[in-house]
Protein backbone atom coordinates (compact mmCIF):
# COMPACT_ATOMS: atom_id res chain seq x y z
CA UNK A 1 0.00 0.00 0.00
CA UNK A 2 1.34 3.40 -0.95
CA UNK A 3 1.85 5.89 1.86
CA UNK A 4 2.65 9.60 1.70
CA UNK A 5 5.27 9.19 4.46
CA UNK A 6 7.51 7.35 1.96
CA UNK A 7 8.24 10.72 0.32
CA UNK A 8 10.93 12.46 2.37
CA UNK A 9 11.19 15.75 0.52
CA UNK A 10 11.40 17.61 -2.75
CA UNK A 11 15.00 18.52 -3.53
CA UNK A 12 15.80 22.17 -4.15
CA UNK A 13 19.27 22.40 -5.66
CA UNK A 14 20.58 24.45 -8.55
CA UNK A 15 20.11 21.52 -10.92
CA UNK A 16 16.65 20.58 -9.62
CA UNK A 17 15.37 24.17 -9.83
CA UNK A 18 16.47 24.31 -13.46
CA UNK A 19 14.61 21.03 -14.08
CA UNK A 20 11.48 22.38 -12.36
CA UNK A 21 11.32 25.14 -14.97
CA UNK A 22 11.04 22.35 -17.55
CA UNK A 23 8.32 20.45 -15.65
CA UNK A 24 10.49 17.88 -13.85
CA UNK A 25 10.36 17.59 -10.05
CA UNK A 26 13.09 15.80 -8.06
CA UNK A 27 11.67 13.83 -5.13
CA UNK A 28 13.70 12.14 -2.38
CA UNK A 29 12.16 8.95 -0.94
CA UNK A 30 13.03 5.96 1.19
CA UNK A 31 14.99 3.22 -0.64
CA UNK A 32 12.07 0.77 -0.67
CA UNK A 33 9.84 2.93 -2.91
CA UNK A 34 9.39 1.75 -6.51
CA UNK A 35 8.32 3.71 -9.60
CA UNK A 36 4.86 2.16 -9.51
CA UNK A 37 4.44 2.94 -5.80
CA UNK A 38 5.46 6.58 -6.38
CA UNK A 39 2.98 6.89 -9.25
CA UNK A 40 0.29 5.43 -6.97
CA UNK A 41 1.13 7.97 -4.22
CA UNK A 42 0.97 10.89 -6.66
CA UNK A 43 -2.35 9.67 -8.04
CA UNK A 44 -3.96 9.01 -4.63
CA UNK A 45 -2.82 12.05 -2.66
CA UNK A 46 -2.32 14.73 -5.32
CA UNK A 47 -4.50 13.64 -8.24
CA UNK A 48 -1.52 13.81 -10.63
CA UNK A 49 -0.55 11.24 -13.22
CA UNK A 50 3.12 11.72 -14.11
CA UNK A 51 4.18 11.45 -17.74
CA UNK A 52 7.51 9.80 -16.90
CA UNK A 53 9.39 8.67 -13.77
CA UNK A 54 13.14 7.97 -13.62
CA UNK A 55 14.79 6.62 -10.47
CA UNK A 56 18.28 6.85 -9.02
CA UNK A 57 19.49 4.90 -5.98
CA UNK A 58 21.85 6.89 -3.75
CA UNK A 59 24.19 5.17 -1.30
CA UNK A 60 24.78 6.95 2.01
CA UNK A 61 28.24 8.43 2.49
CA UNK A 62 30.63 7.03 5.08
CA UNK A 63 31.70 9.85 7.41
CA UNK A 64 33.81 10.25 10.53
CA UNK A 65 32.82 12.39 13.49
CA UNK A 66 35.27 12.74 16.39
CA UNK A 67 37.09 9.62 15.19
CA UNK A 68 33.95 7.47 15.08
CA UNK A 69 32.91 6.09 11.69
CA UNK A 70 29.30 6.34 10.69
CA UNK A 71 27.14 6.13 7.59
CA UNK A 72 24.43 8.44 6.27
CA UNK A 73 21.13 6.88 5.28
CA UNK A 74 20.56 5.47 1.78
CA UNK A 75 17.76 7.03 -0.27
CA UNK A 76 16.25 7.12 -3.74
CA UNK A 77 15.82 10.12 -6.00
CA UNK A 78 13.01 10.19 -8.52
CA UNK A 79 12.87 12.55 -11.48
CA UNK A 80 9.12 12.97 -12.07
CA UNK A 81 7.97 14.58 -15.32
CA UNK A 82 4.62 16.25 -14.67
CA UNK A 83 1.93 17.20 -17.19
CA UNK A 84 1.85 20.83 -18.30
CA UNK A 85 0.56 23.38 -15.75
CA UNK A 86 0.79 20.82 -12.90
CA UNK A 87 2.74 21.83 -9.80
CA UNK A 88 3.82 19.50 -7.02
CA UNK A 89 5.91 21.78 -4.81
CA UNK A 90 2.92 23.88 -3.70
CA UNK A 91 1.25 20.74 -2.37
CA UNK A 92 4.02 20.16 0.17
CA UNK A 93 3.98 23.68 1.63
Amino acid sequence: MADITDIKSILYTEKSLDLQNRGVVVVQTSPRVTKNRLKEILREYFGLIPLKVNSLRMEGKTKKFKGVSGKRADFKKFYVTLPENAKLESLFE
